[in-house]
């Protein structure tokens, strides 16, 4: 079996809004491949957005990775740290950031795991269920890097 930190993949995203489901998509992915793979202290959740409560989620995390879809003009995914900010939340579609949820955790629980978010490029938004060809490619192609970060025990930003 292989051991890794205590980490948390979160996914969030419309899976009723096409490319928008990316995140969601990527957590039952990465889900089968640690189950099948006997991967120790990885474990995923995901969302349709981020809650405040999701502070306590992490709260006992060494490392979280949120994935989500973007509309940015990128050839196929990107991974940013996240800092802890204390921006107000705004009521529209993900209305709390990753930025927030890592700092509420820090202020409630004075805990401050290290925490990544992936965009993932999508393209279509529609109301439709399932992705676009292009977007899984891209999905797969940020899950591999995932993995490879997760086996080789090697840090999420190069």
């Amino acid at each position: 079996m292989i051991a890794a930190k205590k980490t948390l993949l979160y996914g969030y995203g419309n899976p009723g809004r096409q490319d928008d489901g990316l995140g969601n998509e990527f957590i039952e992915l990465m889900a089968k491949w640690i189950d099948e793979n006997g991967i120790e202290g990885v474990s995923t959740d995901s969302n349709y957005q981020l809650n405040i409560e999701d502070a306590d989620t992490i709260s006992d995390k060494d490392i979280v990775v949120f994935v989500d879809a973007t509309i940015e003009e990128i050839d196929d995914f990107y991974i940013d740290r996240v800092e802890p900010s204390g921006a107000k939340i705004e009521f529209s579609m993900h209305a709390v950031s990753p930025a927030f949820v890592v700092n509420l955790c820090n202020s409630l629980y004075d805990k401050y795991p290290e925490a990544y978010l992936i965009h993932i490029k999508g393209y279509e938004w529609d109301f439709a269920e399932g992705l676009t060809d292009k977007a899984r490619e891209n999905m797969l192609k940020a899950a591999e890097y995932v993995k490879d970060r997760i086996i080789g025990k090697k840090s999420f930003i190069d």
